[in-house]
């Protein structure tokens, strides 16, 4: 990483084409064995894919189990056949053995599985429903909304965690200070950017990291050994999505500034 040039960066790290009209997209990493996606049905429906020839399995969710989140307007998502509703950033939490289909002609919806070793009830995670964690500050430019979605307590899963975090007006940061996730890989999507407005997203080991520049709705894949934090040009939203050796939403190592 220290070394690679930026398409390097983006060609290992960043996903910027989850998102296609009539189409779902996935990318499946070794890092915690996750699998990111989108799905936009537009007018029809769309199957979440087995991708057998990746997972080795008849259906996705054989031995996984799937966080999802509309990004996009109202639609709804059926899980073996019973219809959830989903607003803008409204989250459901779909357990080991379900089939999934995807509708809604103005949603767009992120996804992340992780394989599951026990089955759990699906769960709708209504974001105005979610109470949210305030951090930062504005005098810091950290100011910011954490909303849970499914984090090591109150909802049960085999090993997903993943939930939305809304900076503040204002605000550009969304994790001060950086950390690390020495047993779990992290991925962040970032959400609600207006056209022309950046992220700038680093990472790296400390001492040593780099940094990405993402739009709206492209994600950025951050594994152990890396920090994750970033700076908007304006306000905005980012999913973040874990999975590994523990469920534990504090399971982490923060970095200090001065070991940047």
């Amino acid at each position: 990483m220290e070394t690679a040039h930026a398409a390097d960066l983006r060609a290992s790290f960043v996903l910027d084409d989850l998102f296609e009209a009539g189409e779902v997209h996935g990318v499946y990493t070794h890092d915690d064995r996750l699998l990111v996606g989108g799905a936009v049905p537009g007018a029809g429906q769309l199957e979440l894919p087995a991708w057998t020839e990746v997972l080795g399995v008849e259906s996705h969710l054989e031995r996984r189990e799937l966080g999802i989140i509309n990004v996009g307007e109202s639609g709804h998502v059926l899980v073996d056949g019973e219809k959830f509703e989903l607003g803008h950033l409204d989250g459901l939490y779909v357990g080991r053995g379900c089939e999934v289909t995807f509708a809604g002609a103005d949603a767009a919806f992120y996804f992340v599985s992780a394989t599951a070793g026990a089955s759990y009830p699906t769960t709708p995670l209504v974001h105005a429903d979610v109470e949210p964690v305030a951090i930062g500050s504005a005098q810091a430019a950290s100011e910011r909304h954490l909303y849970r979605y499914a984090w090591g307590s109150d909802l049960q899963t085999a090993n997903l965690q993943f939930g939305v975090t809304v900076i503040s007006d204002g605000s550009v940061w969304n994790t001060l200070p950086p950390h690390l996730h020495d047993r779990r890989t992290e991925v962040y999507l970032y959400a609600d950017l207006a056209e022309g407005e950046r992220v700038f997203h680093f990472m790296g080991q400390p001492g040593a990291t780099r940094h990405v520049v993402l739009a709206d709705r492209q994600a950025v894949i951050s594994p152990p050994w890396s920090i994750h934090a970033g700076a908007g040009t304006s306000s905005y939203a980012f999913i973040w999505a874990m999975a590994g050796e523990n469920n534990a939403y504090t399971d982490l190592s923060p970095v200090a500034l001065e070991d940047l």
